[in-house]
């Protein structure tokens, strides 16, 4: 067995590990700083619950294990999407088909604002990554719709920014619309996540590509 180290920081280390011509990924929360080591395995095991949810969804990783602060789940070749800049109106049509499969789960992302949490795959199709901060829910009230609502026009921003031009009318108007949800971060949220994402923990979690913290 051989692994290569993607990223290490204060929630621990994330790895793919190969083994008899397979790949997967590996979060290992037990060498996560003492002070975070509770945080670290509620968040892994928060994305064990959401993969669990997501069990043959196509166009997100699968679960393979969880056990013991360590998050095993299947590899996705690709290029995150700052890197692959996806012009294709079809990678769109496809990724919101994709958002409206993890919906139907009861699943919402939660973070796809970040473009490495999105992957263009080796077959052109695009794939999420990084469930971390998602939330599943059996209930689909009113904070689950407007939670997937803020998932799809974060998608539709990214649209916006390398296919302007395949933007229809009732996507503009998504995205002229902004939730109180993104309001609030934006006023009060967005500046401290970003200092704690980038000091603490690094911001990249995107299947090889991702900075290294020692």
């Amino acid at each position: 067995m051989e692994t290569k180290l993607l990223k290490s920081d204060a929630l621990g280390r994330i790895e793919i590990v190969s083994d008899r011509g397979q790949r997967w990924i590996r979060r290992d929360t037990r060498v996560a700083n003492f002070g975070m080591r509770w945080f670290a395995r509620n968040a892994a095991a928060r994305e064990a619950r959401v993969l669990g949810a997501l069990a043959g969804v196509e166009g997100v990783p699968q679960l393979i294990a969880w056990k013991d602060g360590v998050l095993d789940r299947s590899y996705m070749e690709g290029a995150p999407m700052q890197q692959a800049q996806p012009r294709d109106p079809s990678y769109y049509r496809q990724a919101h088909r994709l958002l409206k499969r993890m919906r139907a789960r009861g699943v919402a992302h939660n973070d796809l604002a970040k473009e490495p949490n999105w992957l263009q795959q080796s077959n052109g199709e695009p794939a999420a990554v990084d469930f971390q901060i998602a939330w599943v829910s059996k209930r689909r009230g009113s904070l689950f719709r407007l939670l997937v609502r803020e998932d799809l026009r974060h998608l539709l921003k990214h649209k916006r920014t390398y296919c302007p031009d395949a933007l229809t009318p009732v996507e503009r108007r998504v995205l002229a619309r902004r939730s109180w949800i993104a309001g609030s971060w934006r006023a009060t949220g967005k500046r401290v996540y970003k200092f704690i994402a980038r000091r603490l923990f690094g911001y990249w979690d995107n299947e090889g590509k991702g900075r290294v913290r020692r």
